[in-house]
């Protein structure tokens, strides 16, 4: 049948996962949980007061896809900046630790390492719901001397390395004059672009990986939930983008990866509908997109493996990675999505 090759092929391309170089520039972020059992409601104000249990810290942003790539056994390198702080030193560690290299992280004076504190609340047997988030956002500091330190680091980063993520959050580590710097660096290097509020500006990247709401920024158009403003927005993003391909995360609606010249793919969600936390899984989504396209993947495989790893990923709570034994084993579950999908 049609759709065993293309699992078969699929599963031969994560076993080709381990080993692929790439490197991961932009913003890197802390995540941490406050984890608290429930006391009592505080007297002095209509809040729930929490008795702390535990804290946990893990990599975020174009950290998290740092760890995701390493998570399915690839080797990625780190380029971009942190702070002199406890935080900065606590994600180089975190880092290192997961086996990424970290010679690429710059520390900066007097930039605080971008830090979201999430609490949760829950009892003991419970899942621990998240109450607040506190956001500690820092934008680099300007300057030709760390622009052009930053760049070193990057083009450092791309030697060796097949695939280039650019993860732009906002806070200043990823620039789109990286996409040439890397090609100048190591020339066939394969560029993708995940930014929050700046992705048209990133014209030449290979691919991108923009959620909905990112797709309608880049375009200034709203879709409300029409498939034909989805189709211009998506068809207008690729033309501006000069790339070959766009896939596009759609959350309950699954994917849709757009190419010049080829019609719309649409993919349908992988996983079930008991979502636990979405935190993170585009960095999931676009790690598992540069890993495949490293090892050798067409857009569509590339995107289905995305769509497996994502489906994964949602499954588990707070800023979490998949190992290449849960992708193979979504992939094995993912008969019903195969079918649907068109071979190259």
């Amino acid at each position: 049948m049609p759709s065993d090759n293309l699992r078969a092929r699929l599963l031969a391309i994560v076993d080709r996962f381990a080993g692929c170089r790439i490197a991961v520039a932009g913003d890197f972020v802390l995540d941490r949980f406050v984890h608290g059992l429930p006391k009592r409601i505080s007297r002095e104000a209509p809040v729930l007061i929490l008795k702390f249990a535990s804290e946990q810290n893990v990599p975020g942003g174009g950290a998290n896809t740092v760890a995701n790539i390493a998570s399915l056994g690839g080797l990625p390198k780190a380029a971009g900046a942190v702070g002199r702080d406890d935080e900065g030193r606590t994600l180089e560690a975190l880092l290192d630790a997961a086996g990424a290299d970290v010679s690429g992280l710059l520390p900066v004076d007097g930039y605080r390492t971008p830090t979201k504190t999430r609490i949760l609340g829950g009892g003991l047997h419970s899942i621990r719901q998240q109450v607040v988030r506190i956001d500690r956002e820092d934008v680099l500091p300007g300057g030709a001397g760390l622009e052009e330190a930053l760049a070193a680091r990057v083009r450092a980063a791309c030697a060796g390395a097949s695939v280039l993520v650019l993860s732009d959050y906002g806070y200043g580590s990823s620039r789109p004059e990286w996409i040439a710097a890397a090609r100048a660096a190591a020339p066939g290097i394969r560029v993708l672009v995940d930014s929050r509020f700046r992705l048209a500006e990133y014209a030449g990247a290979d691919a991108a990986t923009p959620n909905e709401e990112e797709l309608e920024r880049a375009c200034g158009e709203t879709l409300d939930e029409s498939e034909d403003r989805f189709e211009r927005a998506g068809r207008t993003l690729l033309a501006r983008l000069e790339s070959p391909a766009l896939l596009v995360t759609r959350g309950s609606r699954g994917m849709a990866l757009l190419r010049r010249d080829a019609v719309t793919v649409p993919i349908p969600v992988s996983g079930t509908a008991q979502v636990a936390d979405v935190t993170g899984a585009g960095d999931t989504v676009i790690a598992t997109f540069a890993l495949a396209l490293a090892a050798g993947a067409s857009f569509v495989e590339a995107a289905l493996l995305s769509n497996f790893a994502g489906g994964v990923v949602v499954m588990k709570t707070g800023t979490a990675t998949v190992s290449p034994e849960e992708l193979r084993a979504e992939i094995g579950r993912g008969g019903a999505i195969l079918e649907k999908v068109p071979s190259d």
